[in-house]
């Protein structure tokens, strides 16, 4: 028997069982995946293989043998939209995961959730966790998309105030960071969760955590992507780009 190199995490193969138009830009790819994973966090992700290159994306959801991706669609560019937007049932992608680390803290009194579409999904699923535990939980949120046809659907609850931000052609995350700014602070004990651009993430981490004093302990932050660069430009320089945004609030 051949063993797995240490450190190598099994590779698993998902196959399509259908696919839906969530909003123009963003297509939700349901396969099915006979997969025995432990309980699963709010920001779980699997990392999908395109011909040998892999991409991340956020567990929408994983029940019942299926399992919920959803891609955004920016017409031709890049790997993973394209295949996501010619998916039919029956084919397949290979998968390594899921992995995660985050989930909503019960304790707190209001959560507050930042990102983009590439966050959104994981903002629903953080939603959908609090909801289950406590129907009256309280969340704002600050979500941005391009424009008001793409809302993203998100889990409604009575303590569920939503705030969408558009582009509307400009740049990623300008309007999104003076959205949150400008919002008045809730005085009560906040757990934060931020991610997105990494340009966006940035100036919000220092607000957060310098001019309010969120302790780090209740804020998930972290640049998924960076505008004007490729994922694998941006991975290449991530880890520089978060020790000078630890350099902002020591």
């Amino acid at each position: 028997m051949t063993e797995k190199p240490k450190g190598e995490r099994p590779r698993h193969t998902a196959t399509v069982r259908r696919t839906e138009w969530i909003a123009p830009s963003m297509v939700r790819v349901v396969f099915e995946a006979n997969l025995d994973a432990p309980e699963l966090f709010a920001d779980s992700y699997v990392k999908l293989l395109f011909d040998g290159v892999q991409r991340a994306y956020t567990v929408r959801r994983l029940d019942r043998g299926e399992l919920w991706i959803d891609f955004v669609v920016h017409g031709d560019a890049g790997l993973a939209g394209p295949w996501a937007a010619a998916a039919v049932a029956g084919d397949t992608l290979e998968f390594v995961g899921p992995g995660g680390d985050w989930s909503p803290r019960p304790a707190a009194e209001l959560h507050l959730f930042v990102g983009d579409e590439s966050a959104l999904p994981a903002i629903a699923s953080g939603i959908e966790r609090l909801l289950a535990d406590d129907p009256k939980a309280k969340a704002l949120v600050f979500g941005e998309v391009a424009a008001p046809e793409e809302h993203y659907p998100l889990p409604e609850g009575p303590g569920v105030e939503v705030h969408w931000v558009y582009r509307n052609g400009g740049a990623y995350g300008a309007e999104l960071v003076d959205a949150v700014l400008e919002n008045p602070y809730p005085v009560l004990d906040v757990e934060a969760f931020v991610h997105g651009n990494a340009d966006m993430v940035r100036p919000l981490r220092r607000y957060l955590l310098g001019e309010r004093g969120l302790a780090r302990e209740h804020l998930s932050i972290s640049g998924y992507w960076r505008a004007g660069h490729t994922d694998e430009e941006w991975r290449d320089m991530k880890r520089s780009f978060n020790a000078a945004m630890e350099s902002d609030v020591v």
